[in-house]
């Protein structure tokens, strides 16, 4: 509940179950964590991060925030080698495993258009797709730096948003009572941070805004009110997204949502 020029508006209330799309191999130091950051953390060797979508449900509504990675050969082959996606744990396998079809899904929200985000699009047939404006729109014609991160066709493949009609959103926007999205630009051009009205409050699903929980981690010693991470492409932009995040947040800073999270494996249904 909220209240807007006196008035009392009650949002709809939705639950959220993370579910894992496979396995991204990663270094520390390169990637989730900034060189600046290095000596207060353990940096060394490589990690396999999950790769989160999150189903919604509430309201009849079934909607789902990112649909998650490429199969194993594609993930290898041309994004971290050593990505991996385990038998049985496409996004469309995920939901039959709980007794969703993709046909049923209403709604698809993306908070950004790299490979390990939008997998298997086609699929949601009835699905209303959004994404913002700025992200579609360097998506489809990147600079050669971003070609793997978009699957462009110049390196092989077409890129899994190809022929999809996304109703583009510009800035903050309600998408449905209960769910709204805002701009967190930095990881990517347009990438997005969906928030979803639950039980227990406000969870941010930020896909890539952060890596992990540390990112949200002040370091007093030089000034820093966030650990930022070490992929980015515009780190101002970054640091002020992750900034805004946390001043957003209404609660502790588990009401955020990451997409590569390692604890999220051990977290069920919220909210």
């Amino acid at each position: 509940m909220y209240t807007d020029a006196g008035k009392e508006i009650f949002l709809n209330k939705y639950t959220i179950k993370p579910l894992n799309t496979g396995f991204v191999s990663t270094n520390k130091a390169n990637y989730i964590y900034h060189h600046s950051t290095h000596r207060y953390y353990d940096v060394s060797g490589d990690v396999d991060l999950p790769v989160f979508t999150f189903y919604v449900e509430g309201n009849g509504r079934k909607i789902l925030i990112d649909t998650g990675m490429a199969p194993t050969e594609i993930a290898n082959k041309y994004h971290h080698k050593g990505s991996y996606q385990p038998e049985g744990m496409t996004i469309y396998e995920q939901l039959e495993k709980i007794g969703v079809k993709p046909e049923d899904i209403d709604t698809v929200i993306l908070t950004h258009l790299h490979w390990d985000h939008c997998y298997h699009l086609k699929r949601f047939k009835n699905a209303r797709f959004y994404v913002q404006k700025k992200e579609y729109e360097f998506a489809k014609n990147p600079i050669p730096l971003y070609y793997k991160s978009y699957e462009y066709p110049a390196i092989g493949i077409k890129p899994q948003f190809e022929g999809v009609d996304f109703e583009l959103i510009e800035g903050e926007s309600e998408i449905e009572s209960g769910i709204y999205v805002y701009p967190s630009p930095g990881h990517s051009v347009g990438h997005q941070t969906v928030v979803v009205n639950t039980g227990e409050g406000e969870y941010h699903c930020c896909g890539d805004l952060v890596f992990v929980y540390d990112n949200f981690k002040e370091i007093p010693e030089i000034h820093y009110t966030i650990t930022p991470p070490a992929r980015f492409q515009d780190i101002v932009k970054s640091w002020k997204s992750i900034e805004d995040c946390k001043n957003r947040v209404k609660g502790k800073i588990e009401m955020v949502l990451p997409t590569h999270e390692l604890s999220l494996v051990n977290r069920k249904v919220i909210g």
